[in-house]
């Protein structure tokens, strides 16, 4: 089975978040933030792709699956239930529908991660995204922790590998 990961650079900095990709092999991010501009020195749009550009990682932005501003503000106030309410209805839209096909193709030729803020994937809208990919593709999610890089170095050998080919859509 093949695998697409998740990470939020919550708690981290540019540097570990990069050698965090690298550990386990990520070629592709998929950034699925709304707005991709942040306080976080270099996770602002531009600076993020020419750092990932200059680490052989491509770069893509999936505007269309970030959460919208409401579904943002519910999980900021600790309203999980409203938060995914919002998403799961954004979700549904025909510009989210159609960048998740795009998000689809995107991750089937190489390692991806998509990348959100949130350290813990449960509070953030990834995980959806994540569960609809792999509806799609039959992959399987691995969340990613920034913060500590060499713990994917320590345990390469348990990770999950990509493997193309192998999944719904290989069929």
């Amino acid at each position: 089975m093949s695998v697409v990961f998740t990470v939020g650079y919550e708690g981290t900095d540019i540097d570990r978040f990069v050698r965090t990709l690298k550990a386990v092999g990520v070629e592709k991010l998929a950034d699925v933030r709304a707005v991709a501009v942040s306080r976080k020195a270099g996770f602002s749009k531009t600076k993020l792709a020419s750092r990932l550009a200059e680490e052989g990682i491509e770069y893509s932005h999936f505007i269309a699956l970030g959460d919208p501003k409401p579904g943002r503000e519910a999980a900021r106030a600790g309203e999980f239930d409203r938060f995914r309410a919002i998403y799961g209805a954004h979700i549904e839209t025909s510009a989210a529908q159609e960048s998740l096909r795009d998000l689809v193709d995107f991750v089937q030729s190489a390692p991806t991660c998509l990348l959100c803020f949130e350290r813990d994937p449960e509070t953030c809208h990834r995980t959806i995204v994540a569960q609809e990919v792999i509806e799609e593709t039959g992959f399987e999610v691995f969340n990613l922790f920034a913060d500590d890089p060499e713990r994917y170095v320590r345990h390469a050998s348990k990770l999950p590998r990509f493997n193309p080919g192998e999944g719904l859509t290989a069929a």
